[in-house]
């Protein structure tokens, strides 16, 4: 715990020009009569500290002393700075705090900040994030209702492996004890989280990810042809960017969405219709016999107003 806590003062001052001792003590949790006895230590190490006196007074390194910065160039520090700043805002992980402090001192002074990324998700509470952190890190089983896309409800005991960010959404994969093999989980989907006592440890077997498109969906994908007015052109753009799109004189514009099974794909449905008369379904028919038959569905539930 010293060694940490000398490591840790040395960035501090680092980066900071003064830090006065009672700060220092605050922050590590120790007496300042202990700061002062692991400044010492510092300076027989060879770190030029230097001592200012005052009411701003305090402990600082000398001007001109710099850490070795042929490892990582200033475009790869405030990069991963970046990185890890939002991993802190949403994990509240003390070391990658503690990593930022230590990238700093070999960063570029007064770079100005190029990128940004943001890891939360209105769809995740933090809290569920932080317990299947831990659930990695320490290895213990965690515990959740599921709903998954058939609307179905079940309790899953899960040992966690692995989080991921992707398409917007939070995601774990693990080793689900009820169905006996390596499951992805949606973290908007899971209700009702818990992380037991329960340890775990490690399979043998690894999540096989060596598939290739074509092994996945075969020959079930088919093309969804929509037209989009303009009135709908952003948020169908926010939805289906990557899509091949054709642009018209009228303002309006065809996509064409490669979809695993379309007559299945609920999450489709829901977009399509979300764009309410600002989007029409052209191909395949069937979708438009089925749209039409939930939109219908749904007038049904208004009809007395």
């Amino acid at each position: 715990m010293k060694l940490e806590r000398l490591i840790s003062i040395i960035y501090k001052l680092l980066n900071h020009e003064v830090l006065s001792a009672s700060m220092l003590a605050k922050e590590f949790q120790v007496s300042p009569r202990t700061i002062y006895r692991d400044i010492d230590v510092i300076c027989a190490a060879g770190i030029p500290v230097t001592s200012h006196q005052g009411n701003k007074g305090g402990y600082g390194i000398l001007d001109g002393y710099k850490m070795d910065r042929s490892l990582l160039g200033s475009y790869d520090v405030d990069s991963l700075i970046t990185v890890l700043r939002s991993l802190t805002t949403v994990f509240e992980d003390e070391r990658a705090q503690g990593t930022i402090e230590r990238l700093q001192t070999i960063g570029e002074e007064h770079q100005n900040q190029n990128l940004s990324v943001d890891f939360e998700s209105y769809r995740t509470e933090p809290e569920a994030l932080r317990q299947l952190r831990s659930g990695i890190t320490e290895r213990k089983v965690v515990r959740f209702d599921y709903i998954n896309a058939h609307n179905e409800r079940t309790t899953r005991d899960m040992e966690p492996l692995q989080l991921h960010y992707k398409y917007s959404n939070w995601y774990i994969n693990g080793f689900c004890r009820k169905r006996q093999g390596y499951r992805e989980f949606r973290l908007s989907r899971m209700l009702n989280l818990s992380l037991s006592q329960e340890t775990f440890q490690p399979h043998e077997e690894v999540p096989k990810e060596d598939y290739t498109f074509d092994d996945v969906w075969g020959n079930k994908v088919s093309d969804v042809v929509v037209k989009v007015k303009q009135e709908a052109m952003a948020e169908a753009l926010d939805q289906f960017h990557q899509v091949d799109k054709q642009f018209h004189d009228d303002g309006s514009m065809t996509i064409r969405i490669p979809v695993y099974e379309p007559l299945k794909a609920r999450w489709l449905w829901s977009i399509l219709l979300s764009f309410s008369s600002g989007a029409e379904v052209v191909e395949p028919y069937a979708l438009r016999v089925l749209l039409k038959e939930k939109l219908q569905n749904t007038i049904k539930l208004y009809e007395e107003v």
